[in-house]
């Protein structure tokens, strides 16, 4: 009997993981993907935001301010690359003039920090390659960029590490009411817990419907973006954002952690709930409206296209509670943006809700709250050597694009969640995630993972489950 089980290990759920393995529970998290962090934790905008935007008084108003400041102080505790580069809100004329003085005073009432409405000619002074018919914009120095995915795999990690049991591949399938708590059956085993904690994400109105009547719709929405090559990544320096519209915070233009360029999102409401396809209209409508903001961009150093779904529910602010018809069952549902941000702020809230509901917490002594992370291309030389020094591993540079060496490779194989695929990989430690996508690296990578997992060529899979890049030898019998 475990005390706490999370559906759904995306940020949200392994913020959450990790909030719980503060204390003495017995806690275990389900994830239907075979690695966590896999849905639309690994395809957004990677934006810490400032807290401007909701509206005052919401849920997410407060969680977005309380979780940007928690965000800062885990990444730097787990070694997750966080840059706090600012934000700008762009506005081209009066009328658009007047929204950044409306989301100015709404972030003052949100408590947002530091900021400030500059003339056009500040912002052009301070980002020169905006658009130069900026008439002003919205500055907020605490607006932040970071590596979403890592991040959701630092809190997974550090939660394992504190003794939560990570079940991946196990969708839940059926959820019934027991006398002490819920027999929650996955498509792998049967789990029996006191407390559920759904944070499926997009997923959360059928895990909740499992075992309690509808009060919620999941509705999912689709963005296209654009990854393009470093060569880009110096065009602007804090996020750049146009004035929101009804549909959300409109395309935006900002550097990566890693010294790219993401361009996007468009907006679509979507009919299927994992429909994460690419089109070419709604790229034209990314790359139309970024150009409006930045139209230096030099699109033909694109390297990835991808795009992501945001979890909306049929509600504007978030839902965190328990179900009105489930006892003990929490819903963290309609995460949208700024839900990465908010993460760790709605995973403490989510434990406030349990124990409001009864649950004993008691913190644990030797809690873990730190990771260690060797990212060998950031280190100085005298580091580097002292590194290679320990282990001739981290002297063998597997990705070129990105300086991964196989240390670095082989570390991450080896840590608390290891990656059983390529991708997997890319996502610890960036191996792949440069301008040949892969293209050099990918075999060699397989390589490293069958030697270190013992594993066959012909069982690595390139990400979700199925997708198997060896099916079998082609010139068997024959004359090369």
């Amino acid at each position: 009997m475990y005390d706490v089980v999370v559906i759904g290990c995306g940020i949200v759920g392994a913020a959450t993981a990790y909030e719980l393995s503060k204390y003495q529970l017995k806690t275990a998290v389900l994830e239907k993907e075979n690695d966590v962090a896999d849905q639309t934790t690994k395809a957004n905008s990677a934006i810490i935001h400032a807290g401007y935007d909701p509206e005052p008084g919401t849920l997410m108003a407060k969680l977005n301010v309380e979780g940007s400041r928690l965000a800062k102080e885990l990444c730097q505790k787990l070694s997750v690359h966080y840059n706090q580069v600012g934000s700008f809100v762009i506005a081209f004329n009066d009328e658009e003039a007047k929204t950044v003085e409306e989301i100015y005073e709404r972030g003052v009432k949100n408590g947002v920090p530091e900021l400030r409405i500059l003339s056009g000619e500040e912002a052009l002074k301070m980002e020169p390659n905006l658009n130069p018919k900026v008439q002003c914009a919205l500055y907020a120095p605490t607006a932040a960029i970071v590596n979403p995915w890592e991040f959701a795999i630092a809190l997974a990690e550090t939660a394992v590490r504190n003794g939560v049991e990570l079940y991946l591949n196990n969708k839940v399938v059926g959820i019934e009411k027991t006398a002490d708590g819920y027999l929650i059956t996955t498509d792998k085993n049967v789990y029996e817990t006191r407390y559920i904690i759904n944070a499926a994400g997009v997923h959360c109105d059928e895990v909740h419907n499992l075992v309690a009547e509808p009060e919620f719709r999941s509705l999912p929405n689709q963005g296209q973006y654009y990854l393009l090559d470093k060569s880009q990544g110096k065009l602007v320096n804090k996020v750049i954002f146009q004035c929101p519209t009804k549909v959300g915070k409109g395309v935006l233009v900002a550097p990566t952690v890693h010294g790219n360029l993401i361009v996007g999102p468009n907006s679509h409401f979507v009919e299927g709930y994992e429909d994460v396809s690419t089109t070419a209209d709604g790229l034209a409508e990314v790359l139309n409206a970024s150009l409006k903001s930045v139209p230096g961009i030099n699109f033909r150093e694109t390297i990835r296209n991808f795009a992501g779904i945001r979890a909306y529910i049929d509600r504007e602010d978030f839902l965190i509670a328990e179900s009105k018809t489930a006892k003990n069952f929490i819903n963290l549902a309609g995460i949208k943006s700024p839900g990465l941000s908010a993460a760790p702020a709605i995973a403490k809230m989510a434990v406030d809700i349990l124990r409001d509901l009864g649950l004993s917490a008691t913190e644990k002594e030797g809690f873990v709250d730190t990771r260690e992370k060797i990212n060998f291309k950031d280190l100085p030389q005298e580091e580097k050597a002292a590194v290679i020094a320990k282990d001739a591993r981290y002297g063998r540079v597997i990705c070129r694009c990105e300086t991964i060496t196989e240390g670095e490779i082989v570390a991450c194989l080896h840590s608390p969640i290891p990656p059983k695929t390529i991708d997997g990989v890319k996502r610890r430690c960036n191996a792949g995630m440069g301008r040949c996508q892969g293209g050099f690296c990918g075999p060699r990578v397989q390589e490293i993972i069958s030697r270190e997992l013992h594993i066959p060529y012909s069982e690595i899979e390139m990400d979700k489950t199925g997708s198997y890049i060896i099916t079998g030898e082609t010139k068997v019998g024959g004359n090369l």
